[in-house]
Parts: structure tokens; C-alpha cells; sequence
């Protein structure tokens, strides 16, 4: 559909089951395509980013096969990948092309990654220059900074690598890359980015020495992951975010997310959430999949302004957007800083938020790393016609925003959710109707 217009929800009730995390469904499929045999893995997403995984590494040689959310993924290790026949399309997805070319540039094979017109736009130097500063050969428009990016096999070395930046991405086509490579890798620098990477290589049997300052990686002795790994994927917190902040700016609401991954690296969004005064309770803690789960259910609650900013942004980059419209429901002024990453995901998402919120009567003045944003004191959203700008957690975002304004919203390109949540649209009716 070309958009869908909503309208103010009397309440919000319900247990939410949330999609499958998108980065451990991504790597789940990718890691155990490189390991020592076959792994089940269940509440696998389904959407079309991590589809485009799956098609990928079927190129590749690798049997897969998915049957609803559960997938089985029988490993070759790392020389058993095949040269593909075609191009490897990734699609929007920009975990699927980064990760990937860390795997496959130490492999003996030719490859070219590439994508949808907004993958193509997005900037991958870097990730280029690093893994070309141990040993890969990588091509690509613009010097390699726009995919498509072509990779003939080379030998990685080992060595050293600084991060100046946090990114999971970078953080973990690097580590890929030590896989094969002749010695071991060590990483310093901003390495304090989602960690669900080396979690899943030491479970599955690779030797990680992990401090706050560094990350050395031991390249296996044989050229496959020891154990392939059978896991649950939790519930996606990047997902459950739209539904703790609908639950916490709406006046009559309560929403339950069960078994959502409670990773410290992921967490930073109930972090900010409780600084802004939201009523948060988590039960039934527990570990699946190497990663802490739990059950979080929040409720109707008077908001306030803060600062997100520093060794927060991480730990919730992803979940900005739908912060954003948390803060233009609070008291006061709250401050985004330091996430000029921003401007490198699926749309500027500075320039698009602040776009979406100063049309739903928001004064928002975006900055060159974020945006500051002057809270209505409550649910004071006015409707308006929005723009996803093709971004699935623009869309999203902006149905939070509409059950709680005043008059009609209307959203351009709702289909975009698919990418990360396929079934939201069904789950935002059904929650506004739960008794």
C-alpha cells in the first residue's frame, strides 16, 4: 500500500510477541554457514533484510532451509564457500553486504556485493579501508566508498586495528576477516558497539580474548567454526522499543514484550526510557543463545526531557527515531548528541526526523551529530501527512506518533516496516483493540 492513515487509540493493552532480533537472526545464518555442521535456529525474522542473508549465502553454496521463522542452516566451513554465479544482492540490508565482506575477503572465491538503490547510496569506507589494511582486495564505486563492491580472494594477515568509530558492523566483518587470516587480530579503539558477534564465535568455539580495551581473535586451527550453534533467537529490543514508547506516551496503556534480548550493548533504550521517568518493569530474567532475555512490560507515564549523548549512542542508534517521539511527548528539552552516525543508515535520519517531527507542530532543530528536540508536555502530536522515506523505523516510528494525535496521520510507504517487522501493522490493530 501507498499509505495508511490512522487515528487516536483509546487505549493500548497486550502481550506483544516481537520479532526475532534482526543482527543475531543475521549472523546466526551467516556464522553457522562457516561452521562444522548443521543448526536449527527458531524465531528467526523473517523480514527482508535477513532474507536477503539467507539468499545470499544460498549463493554461496550453503544449504538453507526456512520453513516459517525456524531455518536450518547446514555449515561448509570457511574454504566450502562456492564462487557464485551472479552478483550477491543484499538488497536494504547493510548488515547482510558489511558482514559478508569481512567473511569473503580471505576467501579464495570472486564476489560482488551490492543492493537496492538505498544500499548503493550508503557509504562503505568503512569497512573498505580496514579490511583492505589487512590484506583484502576490495573494489567498489567512489574508491570502494558505494557498493557495488567486488572482492577477489586475498590472504589477511593478522595484526592490529583501531576503531575510530563504534560501529557493530566494522566490529564484526573484521573479526570475519581474522577468521582466516594467518595470525591473530586485535582490535582497540571504539570497540564498544553491540557485542552479540563475539558471543556467538565463543560459543561457537573460537578463542576471543576480551578486555574493555581490546578484542584479540585467534584464528581457528582448522578452517571451520568448531560447533555450529542451535539457538532462539529473542525478541528483537530494537522492535520492542515502538511499543515501550507507545506504552509510556500514551495515558491509558499498558504492553507487555516478552523473552526480548536484554544484551547491555542493546539496552541503552531502557536506559534512556527510565531517565525520562517511564514506568518499566522486567521479570522472568534468564539466558538463551549466549544473550540475556527477559519479559519488560511498561505503562502510561509522565515524561521528561534528557540528554542522549556519549557511550549511550551505541548501545541505541537504532532506536532514535522512535526516542525522538518519546522526547517530543515529554517536559522539556532533550539534547541527541554524538550520533552522526545518523546521517549513514537507511535515509539521514537527523534530517528526516526532525523533518517528521516539526510536521506533527514538534520545534525540533536538527545539528550536524543530532537534534534538539522541545517536548509538547504530553501527548500534544498534532496529525499530519508524514514521510518514511522508504526507512522502516521512520514508518513505524510515525504510527506510534499517530496514536497519540490529534486528528489523522497518514504515513507514506508503511510496506517499509517489513524490512525488520514483518506483521506490525497487524500488531499495532490488535494492541488498540486488546480488552
Amino acid at each position: 500500500m501507498s499509505s495508511v492513515t490512522l487515528s487516536t487509540a483509546a487505549q493500548l493493552r497486550g502481550v506483544v510477541d516481537v520479532p526475532g532480533d534482526k543482527s543475531i537472526s543475521h549472523r546466526a545464518v551467516i556464522f553457522n554457514a562457516v561452521a562444522s555442521g548443521s543448526a536449527r535456529i527458531t524465531n528467526f525474522l523473517t523480514g527482508a533484510d535477513c532474507l536477503s542473508t539467507i539468499a545470499c549465502i544460498r549463493a554461496l553454496g550453503v544449504d538453507v532451509t526456512q520453513n516459517g521463522d525456524e531455518v536450518h542452516v547446514y555449515g561448509v566451513g570457511l574454504q566450502g564457500l562456492r564462487e557464485p554465479a551472479d552478483v550477491l544482492d543484499c538488497g536494504n540490508s547493510g548488515t547482510t553486504l558489511r558482514l559478508l565482506a569481512g567473511l569473503l575477503a580471505g576467501m579464495p572465491i570472486f564476489t560482488v556485493l551490492t543492493g537496492d538503490a538505498s544500499l548503493r547510496s550508503r557509504p562503505q569506507r568503512r569497512i573498505v579501508e580496514p579490511l583492505r589494511s589487512l590484506g583484502a582486495q576490495i573494489d567498489g564505486r567512489q574508491g570502494g566508498d558505494r557498493a557495488p563492491l567486488a572482492l577477489r580472494g586475498a590472504s589477511i594477515r593478522g595484526g592490529s586495528y583501531r576503531l575510530p568509530v563504534a560501529s557493530a558492523q566494522v566490529k564484526s566483518a573484521l573479526l570475519l576477516a581474522g577468521l582466516g587470516g594467518s595470525g591473530p587480530l586485535t582490535l582497540t579503539g571504539r570497540i564498544d558497539s553491540r557485542d552479540h558477534t563475539e558471543r556467538m564465535l565463543t560459543a561457537m568455539g573460537v578463542e576471543l580474548e576480551i578486555t574493555p580495551e581490546q578484542i584479540t581473535l585467534h584464528p581457528p586451527t582448522h578452517p571451520v567454526l568448531p560447533y555450529p550453534l542451535s539457538l532462539r533467537v529473542p525478541g528483537d529490543p530494537s522492535s520492542a522499543a515502538f511499543w515501550w514508547v507507545a506504552a509510556a506516551i500514551h495515558p491509558d496503556a499498558e504492553l507487555t514484550t516478552p523473552g526480548v534480548c536484554l544484551n547491555p550493548t542493546r539496552s541503552g533504550v531502557l536506559d534512556v526510557l527510565r531517565a525520562m521517568g517511564a514506568q518499566i518493569e522486567i521479570t522472568n530474567q534468564r539466558s538463551e543463545g549466549s544473550e540475556p532475555v527477559g519479559d519488560v512490560t511498561v505503562r502510561s507515564s509522565a515524561l521528561r526531557g534528557t540528554e542522549i549523548a556519549g557511550d549511550l549512542i551505541p548501545r541505541l542508534i537504532d532506536e532514535i527515531p522512535i526516542l525522538a517521539v518519546a522526547a517530543a511527548c515529554a517536559e522539556g528539552e532533550t539534547l541527541v548528541r554524538d550520533a552522526q552516525e545518523l546521517r549513514a543508515k537507511e535515509t539521514d535520519r537527523i534530517a528526516t526526523v526532525a523533518e517528521g517531527l516539526s510536521a506533527l507542530g514538534v520545534k525540533v532543530e536538527p545539528t550536524s551529530d543530532g537534534m534538539k528536540i522541545v517536548g509538547l508536555g504530553g501527548p500534544l502530536l498534532r496529525g499530519a501527512q508524514v514521510q518514511s522515506h522508504h526507512d522502516h523505523r521512520l514508518a513505524m516510528a510515525w504510527a506510534v506518533a499517530a496514536l497519540v494525535a490529534s486528528g489523522e496521520m497518514t504515513i507514506a510507504d508503511p510496506d517499509s516496516a517489513a524490512v525488520s517487522y514483518p506483521g506490525f501493522w497487524e500488531t499495532l490493530t490488535m494492541v488498540q483493540h486488546a480488552t
